[in-house]
């Protein structure tokens, strides 16, 4: 994911008022990159890299033709990490996203621009997209609203089919329920020729906010059941709490979980057709600027990447979809056998500063990457909707993010849940004062 541009809606009417900026002038900012929209007509691109040099931007996206139909005006651009492929936003060619809530602090990433953007007040609502966890890891850390669609929700066209052979979903992250139910009723659709559809919700989602979800079957992660993965005190209470809430809401709430969700082999999958797809897309790079992007050119995780994907071959590429085809349907089966939501962690971590993820000891950084987006990869590679909601901080401050899960196609569901959640505990945004 590239650096973004953003934007401020007008005063048409054409849009619901936000419920944080001003009145009558909602505001949100884009992002223009690889795996999400354009952003602007032929905006430059960079995404977080220097290999984008002199490379014209493409036209408008769908995703950006609605947002300019709905009222928004392109503002600027923000920062992301080379090629959207790691977690903290700290690209050598530009520098580190701060986070508000701490400047020594990573905001997350991919879509660590996007998300310090709305954190520190700047603008209401901002684009994102999320390929194993880039919109709810920052909405996370810095306290915010971070809805993942339902894989097909939103258009990739007519750039693109698909992101990341169908994990990356565009989306948007924001302070409100509210703001993001609307923001998503604004861009959603079919264009013909996307590879996917979603499947057609009730009505719009900002009329989900505030309808009574009804007493749901809720189950909980406060540990990850795979062994790799290590715990962590302010994730469990953050779920707890949520759990305990959940539960005073009328729910019914236990522990427990896909058993699908634990599998040992899912990482080395994910992260194959990840590495995958980023070979494919460097080498379309060189082919669009006319010579081959050299290894040195990236930054070390991606010239890693590159290089572990162009040793497998196309038949390693289709037999680990076919895994991950296996893992979506073992894991559809919990939400099919009469369970509603998912609850657990959003971030594999609490807050870490800046530099926790090495740019050159590859082994810390590719394990760390790893442990962050244990909670949030799976879902991308199942395609279903999540939701992380500011619900918890650390002792110092932090935002500790958790994420509700719900079947494919049930947004309106995390829609209801969610403003129900906010409703009895409003969330609050210290990093704007």
């Amino acid at each position: 994911m590239s650096s973004t541009p953003s934007c401020t809606a007008g005063s048409s009417g054409r849009w619901p008022r936000s419920t944080t900026s001003r009145p009558g002038r909602p505001s949100a900012a884009c992002r223009s990159c690889s795996r999400t929209w354009a952003g602007g007509s032929r905006a430059s691109r960079t995404a977080g890299s220097r290999v984008l040099d002199g490379l014209d931007g493409a036209p408008d996206d769908h995703g950006v033709v609605r947002l300019r139909a709905a009222g928004f005006v392109l503002l600027g651009r923000t920062n992301t990490p080379e090629f959207g492929s790691t977690i903290t936003t700290e690209p050598a060619a530009f520098g580190p996203t701060r986070n508000p809530y701490d400047p020594a602090y990573s905001a997350g990433g991919s879509s660590g621009g996007s998300a310090a953007a709305v954190a520190a007040g700047m603008v209401a609502l901002a684009t994102a997209s999320d390929g194993g966890g880039s919109i709810r890891v920052p909405a996370s850390l810095c306290g915010l609203v971070g809805l993942k669609p339902t894989r097909g929700r939103l258009s990739l066209g007519p750039s693109m089919g698909e992101g990341w052979s169908g994990f990356s979903c565009p989306g948007f992250v924001s302070r409100t329920v509210r703001d993001t139910a609307a923001a998503l009723d604004g861009v959603s659709g079919y264009h013909p020729g996307d590879p996917y559809d979603a499947p057609a919700l009730p009505g719009p989602l900002a009329a989900e906010a505030g309808a009574d979800p009804g007493r749901l079957r809720i189950g909980f992660l406060t540990h990850h059941p795979r062994e790799d993965v290590p715990g962590d005190p302010d994730l469990a209470e953050a779920v707890t709490r949520a759990a305990a809430l959940l539960e005073g809401l009328g729910h019914d709430v236990a522990p427990g979980g896909p058993q699908a969700f634990g599998e040992p082999e899912f990482p080395g999958h994910f992260g194959a057709i990840v590495a995958n797809n980023l070979a494919a897309q460097v080498a379309s790079l060189g082919t669009s600027r006319g010579r081959p992007v050299e290894p040195a050119e990236l930054e070390p995780r991606n010239a890693a990447m590159v290089a572990a994907a162009r040793a497998n071959s196309a038949a390693d590429h289709i037999l680990a979809t076919q895994w991950v085809d296996g893992f979506r349907r073992r894991m559809a089966s919990w939400w099919a056998t009469g369970n509603d939501l998912l609850l657990m962690p959003s971030a594999g971590a609490a807050p870490f500063p800046l530099g926790w993820i090495p740019p050159t000891d590859l082994s810390i950084a590719f394990g760390r990457t790893a442990q962050v987006v244990a909670y949030t990869s799976p879902i991308n590679a199942t395609g279903q909707p999540a939701i992380s909601l500011p619900l918890h901080a650390t002792a110092a401050g932090l935002p500790v993010g958790v994420q509700l899960v719900a079947a494919a196609g049930r947004e309106d569901l995390l829609i209801r849940v969610a403003a129900q959640i906010e409703q009895a505990r409003p969330f609050a945004h210290p990093a704007m004062r």
